[in-house]
């Protein structure tokens, strides 16, 4: 067992007075078997009301309400967490999912139907194209074989980029580009997979150590796919690894763009200008 502290700071700064509306929050890590959140702290000023639910996913989100207008919006969460998970489980496939394709059990199938549907139809025939040297239509191969193909051609065939820019890109654009983000190699990944029928979701988190290239930071994105007997596996597309037990999950959804850390919106001038600030420290405890 491991005890971990994560520090989010993100500040927001305006050259006027602006009225704040509503932030949601996604800052605090999912617990589970691998993960115990022991201890939470959330700081915002202006002060604000939090308000904590639990969506459609089972993340924890927190709304805050900022009654008092103000030049400054600042939030600050510590966390810490005992991690449980030391090493990656063994993938326990069922014995009709060892090889691709496999079609999930109808059970199964009713609730994933989501997890498989599109985001970006229009980019199939550049997906196709793109992972043409790694997997033809009906073909047979081990699933995990093909998967850890195309976590790896995206590693180590595009470039990382860190990007301020809010959203992700359309997987025709990260190709086009030969670059991305986490995010965007994330959703890459996402919808490979998806044409190819399998259910896959979106993590966002924070990540510890040497997971990923230095450059990338503690906050983090990766993707996870529904296997019959190993159930949800992430899979990180940035560094080519399996996501482990120094990937930190702090909420997952169906689509890549509805779970950022830190979403809302102000009201103000032409002259407000924001500015945003962001540190991320994730560290381990003696």
């Amino acid at each position: 067992m491991r005890r971990i502290k994560i520090n989010h700071l993100t500040e927001y700064r305006f050259a006027e007075t602006v009225t704040l509306q509503p932030h949601s929050l996604h800052l605090r890590p999912r617990d589970g078997f691998d993960i115990r959140v022991v201890s939470s702290r959330l700081d915002i000023t202006p002060t604000a009301e939090v308000r904590w639910k639990r969506d459609v996913y089972g993340n924890s989100v927190a709304t805050a309400d900022i009654s008092q207008r103000s030049s400054e919006l600042i939030i600050d969460s510590e966390i810490i967490i005992e991690h449980y998970s030391e090493a990656l489980p063994k993938f326990a496939l069922e014995d009709y999912a060892q090889r691709f394709p496999f079609r999930y059990d109808p059970k199964d199938a009713i609730d994933l139907h989501p997890y498989k549907s599109l985001i970006y139809p229009q980019d199939e025939v550049v997906i196709r194209e793109w992972i043409s040297d790694v997997y033809q239509h009906d073909n047979k191969m081990e699933t995990i074989f093909l998967l850890t193909c195309i976590n790896q051609k995206i590693a180590n065939q595009l470039r990382y980029e860190m990007r301020e820019e809010p959203g992700v890109q359309s997987p025709a654009e990260t190709l086009r580009l030969g670059s991305g983000s986490c995010r965007d190699f994330a959703t890459l990944f996402i919808e490979i997979c998806r044409h190819l029928g399998l259910a896959m979701r979106f993590i966002s988190g924070y990540v510890l150590g040497d997971a990923v290239p230095q450059q990338i930071g503690s906050t983090h994105a990766w993707s996870e796919v529904f296997l019959p007997g190993s159930g949800w596996r992430g899979f990180d597309p940035t560094s080519g690894l399996l996501a482990g037990s120094d990937h930190i999950a702090v909420a997952v959804h169906r689509h890549p763009e509805s779970i950022p850390p830190v979403a809302g919106s102000f009201v103000g001038t032409g002259n407000a200008n924001p500015q945003m600030f962001v540190d991320v420290r994730v560290s381990l405890l003696s």
